[in-house]
């Protein structure tokens, strides 16, 4: 006896299984947010070091504020104000010649910084002072946000296949929302980096968690569409944060504003089942044969229900002692389960490190930053929706390999791509942002059909853990643009191309049943 055959008899994709996606979409919306916060929490206003320490009480207190900025402020070699350095002393002399060009002794900026808040009212960057030699930090913030993301994949993942999906949902809901509204009031940077950590450690439960409750209870047929589903709901909040990030420009604000769906998300989480699937595996039965009962009365199969006998559903799980804890341990313990565990991780690590470094790049082509977004956002639109025709015409595997080796391409294409060509490379980064969200939205459906039911939370979490120090690590690739320009759009291009040849060697799933067991796994040497 297979699950799949009790959700034929009590219909695998009914008024049921939308009420679970729908309660996911509620509290998915926010994680995009979170995720792409750093663009505009951290983005860098144009600035110039404080040059009031000039003010002699002579001169300088009677020239415009352009004339001082001119007698006070060094030009660098493309024209534009210096943003890291100021004249030790006025050089009065440069409005009488109207040269760009002077020996005068420059110093570090002496009193901090003026910020340009047209755009922002206040970012981290204008809070701390995160710019020239603490550029770093203001990059940070995202790599600690995405270690956090990391290691709280791998504790949910295996919290979740231990104590059930459905308790680990709300822990991630709350302690999430909790930990991102207080780091809003953070009165240091050190201070906001340690709860960014744990926000992004709590947070991260919502998206492995709901993804893999979602597909475990539907049938075969309706899996790619739950899993482009649950995809279309980050591409729904990216789409929101762009709108909600022009209207809120207050850092703290902003912060609490992209949080407050998950109150929403608490309130519903009442209505969310518990996976009869995990229940099964691990001897629940009889609570299994509650929530089955229950998805048959509301898809209006009621009639099936004499089927659902305790006995029936213990033969689902019979190779496998069903009352001992799996870990991930499990994942290595045998021959096949370490292939898989290998080439998921890698090719995950892969697929994120190409999503997002595209995606935290959006400042470097000098267009608008709320427009580029936007479109970033919007793109992931018909490229998850034509996801999910070709998942099931040419397969889970030639998609994964076909949308990573295009988002390579377009990576490629951008190095060659003169710099002035702005709206060109815009348009190239833009297809390939759609090609790697279309990758990353097949991972994720096509990883959970891979792993069996035993430890398909454990196999998810540490491929999210994998992914997540893919994701860490691009704003650090970023930086390398100051050993060589074209460098990071080079690792991300390889990182692509090497997520293609992984997928690769991965077995296709199409209208395959889900795994419930290691040995089935084993079986397929």
């Amino acid at each position: 006896m297979k699950f799949e055959n009790i959700l034929a008899d009590i219909n695998g994709f009914g008024r049921f299984q939308v009420m679970i996606i729908v309660i996911s979409f509620i509290g998915r919306f926010t994680l995009p947010c979170h995720f792409m916060l750093n663009n505009f929490i951290a983005a860098v206003p144009a600035h110039h070091c404080d040059i009031s320490s000039l003010d002699d009480g002579g001169i300088f207190m009677n020239l415009s504020h352009a004339e001082r900025l001119v007698v006070g402020i060094p030009v660098q070699h493309d024209g534009t104000p210096s943003s890291c350095y100021m004249f030790a002393e006025p050089q009065y002399h440069l409005l009488l010649n109207f040269s760009n060009i002077t020996d005068g002794p420059t110093v570090p900026c002496r009193n901090g910084w003026v910020y340009d808040n047209t755009t922002f009212k206040s970012t981290l960057t204008s809070q701390w002072d995160l710019v020239c030699d603490k550029r770093g930090k203001n990059k940070a913030t995202a790599t600690i946000f995405f270690v956090g993301v990391m290691f709280g994949a791998m504790a949910f993942g295996s919290l979740s296949d231990r104590y059930g999906r459905r308790i680990m949902l709300l822990v991630s809901y709350v302690s999430g929302m909790l930990f991102a509204v207080a780091s809003a009031f953070s009165t240091s940077y050190v201070m906001f980096a340690v709860l960014r950590f744990f926000t992004g450690f709590c947070i991260t439960g919502i998206v492995i968690v709901s993804a893999v409750l979602s597909v475990e209870w539907v049938d075969i047929e309706h899996r790619k569409m739950v899993g482009v589903l649950d995809s279309l709901s980050w591409t729904f909040g990216n789409t929101g944060f762009a709108a909600i990030a022009y209207f809120v420009n207050d850092w703290r604000l902003l912060i609490v504003t992209v949080t407050s769906p998950l109150i929403l998300a608490i309130i519903m989480w009442r209505w969310m089942p518990e996976s009869a699937r995990w229940l099964i595996a691990n001897g629940k039965l009889e609570q299994a044969q509650m929530y089955l009962k229950e998805c048959a009365k509301m898809n209006g199969t009621e009639a099936s229900t004499n089927t659902l006998k305790t006995e029936t559903l213990s033969t689902i799980v019979v190779t496998e002692k069903r009352d001992r804890s799996y870990s991930y341990f499990d994942l290595v313990r045998t021959p096949e389960m370490r292939k898989l565990a290998l080439r998921t991780g890698l090719l995950w690590f892969c697929v994120a490190n190409a999503f997002y470094g595209i995606s935290f790049n959006i400042a470097s082509f000098g267009l608008n930053l709320y427009l580029t977004q936007f479109t970033y956002a919007l793109i992931e639109v018909p490229a998850k929706v034509s996801v999910y025709y070709l998942l099931d015409k040419v397969g889970r595997r030639p998609t994964e390999v076909g949308t990573l080796l295009v988002t390579g391409v377009c990576l490629g294409i951008n190095i060659l791509v003169p710099k002035d060509m702005s709206v060109a490379r815009t348009v190239v980064a833009i297809v390939g942002k759609g090609f790697s969200a279309a990758s990353f939205a097949t991972v994720v459906l096509y990883s959970s059909e891979l792993y069996p039911t035993v430890v398909r939370q454990n196999g998810m979490g540490y491929n999210s853990f994998m992914a997540r120090f893919g994701v860490a690590v691009a704003p650090l690739i970023l930086l390398l643009d100051e050993v060589w320009k074209d460098l990071p759009q080079v690792i991300l291009c390889c990182a692509a191309f090497i997520g293609a040849l992984l997928a690769r060697m991965l077995a296709e799933t199409r209208n395959r049943c889900l795994p419930e067991t290691i040995e089935d796994i084993e079986q397929k040497r």
